[in-house]
């Protein structure tokens, strides 16, 4: 057997390396159903509600994903993390690889759109135990000064697995004629998931468990039913957690997901160029993404996570307009932007924030169902909702509304929740309070 580490450098690295590879697996289904989906699964329909049937399918995985996270959240809680790691990895890429290989609608008719859907219900219920997990490893094992910056590493994945699968689609399609990539060369980012998983299971199987669930387990405090006491207990906390993720979540998929469609059917751009401005600011975000959680380590999690909902929703009818432009520096600089301080600001923070609000018995239940109910409320639904909007309007303008109502929702639900940077992570969750008053005491504790 190989030797467990728990040299948070190493926690930090793996626990990226594992989320880059199972967030891949869920990202490249939402560039092939933008690109491809609607026409090789509903080819019955006309092409816009082609795209919203295309859609409804991506966000099946969505909803899951809470599924996902009750059922790991509570083994997570009751037999430890590294176990519910381990296990969500291997199912994502199975089913990932599946999705590779089955029949489009020309071959098997009605039961193609029937079995994607199923197989994307499994991997929504695999990443759905993946988020809690991958964070819970870092947070719990990071020192508290730098729990904010370390607690950043899985969610660096997000846009390390959002540039390997625009990377992937790209090459592809940049290898194949369009013919060819619609008749079997989206097959191949899927079936390559078969070699990452692998190598993932091979990292995470060497991570020891996390100091908070070995002292849980050794003084026997775990609960019976985790999920029950998020509910009950943490009820209030709970449902401001997934109201204040609106906007992120909103934006992330309008800027990742809609746009693609949106530059290649209604601005015009082709397919390559939207995903090369894609893969750029996924860099960016990247590179922003340690900067911006180190920063609320310093001045506090809300701050750093308030300024990002304020810009995204001030930003998006700007975002809008650069795309209009047909111009290919305009839209890198709007996916950029966006992307950057619209969303390396809140996800960086997002782990340590919400790990902070819950004590470690029921910590893993708690971040995967705050986490995971708000990407059915905000996440999934938000391409189809784009793209009907636009089916009913002929404009981007109610979309954006949509994404300014979910800025005020997200600026006023996170105002009450604690803020806990540079606490002790056990202490400061202990009865899992609401901040009462500064959002900024436990930062000025060690400043």
């Amino acid at each position: 057997m190989a030797t467990e580490t728990s040299d948070i450098r190493k926690v930090a690295l793996a626990s990226f390396i594992g989320s880059t590879l199972e967030w891949y697996d869920f990202f490249i289904f939402g560039t092939a159903t933008a690109l491809v989906f609607n026409k090789i699964f509903f080819p019955e329909f006309d092409p816009a509600t082609g795209m919203i049937a295309a859609f409804a399918t991506f966000a099946v995985g969505f909803i899951a994903r809470p599924l996902g996270g009750i059922v790991f959240g509570h083994f997570g809680d009751r037999i430890g993390r590294k176990a519910m790691l381990v296990l969500s990895l291997t199912m994502m890429g199975g089913i990932t690889f599946l999705i590779g290989l089955i029949p489009t609608y020309a071959v098997l008719g009605v039961g193609a759109p029937i079995l994607l859907t199923l197989l994307r219900f499994l991997q929504g219920f695999a990443v759905g135990g993946e988020w809690g997990g991958a964070t819970l490893m870092v947070v719990e094992h990071a020192p508290n000064r730098t729990r904010g910056f370390f607690g950043s590493w899985p969610q660096m994945g997000i846009p390390a697995a959002l540039l390997l699968s625009s990377g992937m689609m790209a090459l592809v399609g940049a290898l194949t004629t369009p013919e060819q990539f619609m008749a079997w060369g989206w097959r191949i980012p899927f079936l390559f998931s078969g070699v990452l998983l692998v190598f993932g299971i091979y990292l995470r199987r060497r991570l020891a468990e996390s100091p908070s669930f070995r002292k849980m387990k050794s003084e026997g405090e775990r609960e019976r039913l985790p999920v029950v006491e998020v509910l009950g207990k943490h009820g209030k906390k709970t449902t401001l957690l997934i109201a204040c993720q609106a906007a992120e979540n909103t934006s992330f998929y309008v800027v990742a997901v809609y746009s693609l469609v949106y530059l290649t059917t209604v601005v015009g751009i082709d397919r390559g160029t939207a995903l090369n401005s894609l893969m750029i600011a996924a860099v960016f975000c990247f590179v922003a993404q340690p900067i911006f959680a180190a920063l609320s380590d310093r001045i506090g999690r809300k701050r750093v996570f308030m300024g990002g909902m304020i810009f995204n929703g001030l930003f998006i009818a700007p975002f809008f307009l650069f795309l209009d432009t047909a111009n290919v520096f305009w839209i890198t600089a709007a996916m950029i932007l966006s992307i950057v301080l619209g969303q390396a600001t809140t996800q960086s923070t997002q782990p340590s924030l919400v790990a902070e609000q819950y004590t470690a018995s029921v910590r893993y239940s708690g971040v995967s169902v705050a986490y995971q109910f708000a990407t059915v409320l905000w996440s999934g639904p938000t391409p189809m909702i784009a793209a009907a909007l636009w089916a009913w309007s002929g404009t981007w303008i109610p979309l954006a509304c949509y994404i300014m109502a979910a800025a005020c929702l997200s600026v006023l639900s996170i105002v009450p929740l604690r803020e806990a940077a540079g606490a002790d992570l056990e202490e400061e969750s202990n009865e899992g309070a609401l901040e009462p008053a500064s959002s900024t005491r436990a930062v000025h504790q060690y400043q």
